[in-house]
Parts: structure tokens; sequence; C-alpha cells
């Protein structure tokens, strides 16, 4: 398996699985899945309410707590300083960790950036005491990632961003790239579009993958998470069913060529498929995360 060092040094696995919207009931068969086929990282969060599964998955699985790297995130109701350092504690006991390995703000509030902002001050608390061993963001946009990094004494170790194909947020990217920020792709395959505007557009059954797929004799999702992998970003692909996820992680053994992974950066729309990140507010998407 493929390894990305962070920018503090941290190595972390290039693939792991994600379990958003994985019912907490599938999430311990999910995870065990991943792990039984050489996964060793796994991406949740608070807000998906399936972190305890997840560290139940973990601990049962015989394979030991320092070789699986665990990836949570802080949700927007629980920003600011004292509150995220309780967000913490809740992930943690929930996850049955002492330290989780990576750390992120889920979300940027744009209306109050300054709650996002003490939030992210948090973050490097926990990561000076150890609690944590990297942090990062998600959903952070060019304007958010430079105002923070005026204000951090760290800088981000990841952004997790949607990125798949038809969407490719190459601005974002290069920001990260230039300050040392690894993307990390949520919906890398695209999962996000497969229906819409009212018309079957799946990345799966795009003529430009396919038929790179089919030179290759692997899937169009191979062929996808290969091409984020060589492009150097980290991928979260998400299944609950154990075929789909071993075959997601069979994707070490061959290589897209310059012009392939050209054709397919060529596919981008520009369309975001997930909410533009102006609409977040605590308004319409807060809710409380319980205590462990």
């Amino acid at each position: 398996m493929d390894h990305l060092t962070l920018n503090n040094g941290v190595e972390m696995p290039a693939l792991g699985l994600g379990v958003f919207q994985t019912p907490p009931e599938e999430t311990r068969a999910a995870v065990q899945a991943a792990l039984e086929a050489g996964y060793r990282h796994i991406d949740t969060a608070a807000a998906y309410g399936n972190e305890r599964e997840v560290g139940e998955a973990i601990a049962g699985s015989g394979v030991d707590r320092s070789e699986v790297f665990i990836e949570t995130k802080i949700w927007i109701s629980d920003y600011g300083y004292d509150e995220t350092l309780h967000g913490f504690e809740k992930s943690a006991a929930k996850l049955g960790v002492d330290q989780i390995d990576l750390l992120i703000l889920h979300q940027a509030l744009p209306s109050e950036f300054e709650k996002t902002l003490d939030a992210y001050r948090a973050l490097e608390t926990l990561l000076e005491q150890g609690k944590v061993r990297a942090i990062g963001v998600s959903n952070f946009m060019v304007d958010h990632l430079t105002t923070l990094l005026d204000k951090a004494s760290v800088a981000p170790a990841v952004n997790q961003i949607e990125v798949h194909p038809y969407f490719q947020q190459r601005e974002v990217q290069a920001l990260g790239a230039k300050r040392g920020i690894l993307t990390q792709a949520w919906s890398p395959i695209g999962g996000i579009t497969f229906y819409r505007e009212g018309e079957h557009t799946s990345t799966l059954q795009d003529p430009t993958i396919v038929a790179i797929a089919e030179a290759h004799s692997k899937s169009p999702a191979q062929v996808m998470l290969r091409w984020h992998l060589q492009q150097g970003r980290s991928v979260i692909p998400k299944s609950t069913k154990a075929h789909r996820i071993a075959e997601n992680f069979d994707v070490f053994d061959f290589e897209l060529t310059a012009d392939e992974l050209a054709a397919i950066d060529a596919l981008d729309t520009g369309k975001r498929g997930g909410p533009e990140p102006t609409d977040i507010t605590l308004e319409n998407f807060g809710r409380p995360i319980p205590e462990a």
C-alpha cells in the first residue's frame, strides 16, 4: 500500500475507507471487511453518528491499534475553543482511543469564521498535547484557507474536499500544494454525481473512464482511484459491500499513462455535487453531537 507523508512528518496510508452515510448497524461489518482486505486507514466524523462502531470494529479486528490510522472530524456545532476540545473528548471516547491520528474541522463556517478559527486553535492545542498526531480541515475553499493560514500557528496537514473526475477544484488543490496541505478526496469516484439534474450521469458509465478501465482489465472505480493516487491525493472511497471494499483496495498493481490521466482531467464539469460551502451555517446545518 502507498503511504503519504504529511507536512509534519506523519505517514498516512493513501487509501482509506470512508463511512459517510454508513448506518451504525452496518459500520462494524464494513470496517471489519476493510481491515481484512488490507486497509489501515478509516475516515469517520462526529456528524456521521458511527464513531463508536468504527472503534468497536478496530478493537475487535485483531489488528494492532498502532497499525490503523484513524481520522475523524469536529462538527460545526462544536466549534469554539473549549467546545472543540470537548468535541475531541467525545470522539476519542466513542472511538475508544486516547489519541486520534488525524482530527479535522468538518466545514468552514463562513458567516462565523471567528468560531472556525477558535476551533482550529483548539486543534493546535490538541496537537501540542499529543492527543492528535496531525490536524487539518475539510471543505475549505481558497479564501477560507488563506484566512486560516494567516492566523494559524500550524498549517493544516490535510484539506478533505469533493474531488472526482467531474469536479476537480484545481484552484483549491493548487493552493494546498503550494502550502504543503495534502488534498484528500471525498466522493473520489463521483458517487455524489450519480443522479444529478434528473439524469443518470454516473462517472462509472463515463465512456472515457470505461475505455481506460477495459484497457487495464480494471473497473471504472479502480481507474478513478488510481487517477487520484497517481496525482498525489489521498482517497477515502465508501462502500458497505465487502466485495466492493476489496475491489477499491486492489489499485496498487497498475499504472495509468500520462495520456489516460490527461483524458480523465479533461472530464471536469466544474459542477459541485455537495453543498455550497457558503451555504454552511449553524442555522441550516447545526445539530448537537451527542455525548459519549
